[in-house]
C-alpha cells in the first residue's frame, strides 16, 4: 500500500509539473492585470475576463486599458499579429510533417531493407549532419535560398525546416522498420507483391503508430523553430509565431494578461494535435507486437 501511495504521489507531482505552467498561463490570461499584480495577491477579487483574447482577435481594446497615459502603453499591436502567425506556423508545420512522413518513410525503408554501395556512410552523413549547430548553417542556407529567389516565402521555410527534421525521421523510422519481421515481407513477395506494393500495403500499415509519432515530432520541431523562420521570413505573411512572440516578449510595457493570452494561443495547435493522436500512438506502441 505504501508503495502504491508513493507511486501515485510521484505521478501526481509529475502531472502538476507538466500541466501547472499551462494552467497558470491560461489563468493569467483571464485575470485582470489589477488583480494579477496585486499584493498581497487578490487574483479572484475581480471576475475573470476574456477581454484580452477579444483584443487579440478583433482589436477591441479592453475597457480597463481605454484610459490615456501609462495604461495605454500596455496595449501593443504586435499581439494582433498572433492570429495570422498562428495560421502561418500551422500551415508550415503541417507541410513539413507531410514531407517527413512521405519522403522520410521511403528513405528510412531503403536504409532498413536494401543493400547498396556507401549505405553506411550515407546514413551516417544524414544523421550526423544534425550535430552541426543551427547557427553555423544559417548563412549557407540564406545564400542558397537567396540564389533561388525564395526569400520571404513559405516554401523556403518549409524546405529548410524539412531538411532540419528529416534526419530525425529517417533515424527513428529506420530503426522501427528493422524491427518488423522480414518474413512478413517475404510472404508478400511470394504472393506476387513487388517492393513498392509491399512497402505501401504491408510495411506502412504495420508502422502507422511510429509514422504518427515521427510526424508529430517533426510538426513540433517546425512549429517551434525560430532562427530560420526569422532570417528567411520578414513580411507579415511569412512571420511565424516564434518570431512574433520573441518581438512581443521584448515589450516590457505590454499587459501581462495580454501576453499570457498570446502564449496560450500559441499552444493551442500542439494541444489539439496531441489530443487527437495520443490514444492512437499509445495504442500502437503498446499493442504493435500483436500485429506481427
Amino acid at each position: 500500500m505504501a508503495r502504491k501511495i508513493f507511486i501515485y504521489l510521484i505521478a501526481l507531482i509529475v502531472f502538476f509539473f507538466c500541466v501547472g505552467p499551462l494552467f497558470l498561463t491560461f489563468l493569467g490570461s483571464v485575470i485582470p492585470d489589477a488583480s494579477l499584480l496585486s499584493f498581497p495577491p487578490k487574483w479572484f477579487a475581480r471576475k475573470p475576463t476574456l477581454a484580452y483574447y477579444d483584443y487579440i482577435f478583433t482589436g477591441k481594446v479592453p475597457q480597463s486599458l481605454e484610459v490615456r497615459g501609462a495604461s495605454r502603453s500596455m496595449i501593443t499591436e504586435e499581439v494582433r499579429q498572433i492570429p495570422r502567425g498562428l495560421g502561418t506556423s500551422s500551415s508550415i508545420a503541417v507541410a513539413v510533417m507531410g514531407v517527413n512522413i512521405v519522403f522520410g518513410s521511403m528513405a528510412a525503408y531503403a536504409f532498413a531493407r536494401f543493400r547498396f554501395r556507401l549505405k553506411a556512410a550515407t546514413f551516417s552523413g544524414i544523421v550526423m549532419c544534425r550535430l552541426l549547430p543551427a547557427a553555423a548553417l544559417a548563412v549557407p542556407f540564406y545564400l542558397i535560398v537567396q540564389s533561388l529567389g525564395l526569400l520571404d516565402s513559405k516554401l523556403a521555410i518549409i524546405l529548410v525546416h524539412s531538411i532540419l527534421t528529416l534526419p530525425f525521421t529517417v533515424l527513428i523510422l529506420s530503426v522501427f522498420f528493422r524491427g518488423i519481421p522480414v518474413e512478413i515481407e517475404e510472404a508478400a513477395k511470394i504472393d506476387g507483391s513487388g517492393p513498392w506494393s509491399t512497402f505501401w500495403r504491408i510495411t506502412l500499415p504495420l508502422s502507422a503508430s511510429s509514422m504518427v509519432a515521427t510526424g508529430l515530432f517533426s510538426f513540433m520541431l517546425s512549429y517551434s523553430e525560430f532562427l530560420y523562420s526569422l532570417i528567411l521570413g520578414g513580411s507579415e505573411h511569412t512571420r511565424t509565431l516564434p518570431v512574433i512572440m520573441a518581438a512581443l516578449s521584448t515589450n516590457t510595457d505590454v499587459a501581462w494578461g495580454m501576453f499570457m493570452g498570446g502564449v496560450f494561443i500559441t499552444l493551442v495547435p500542439t494541444l489539439i494535435l496531441v489530443v487527437i493522436v495520443w490514444n492512437f500512438v499509445v495504442e500502437g506502441i503498446l499493442f504493435s507486437g500483436s500485429k506481427y
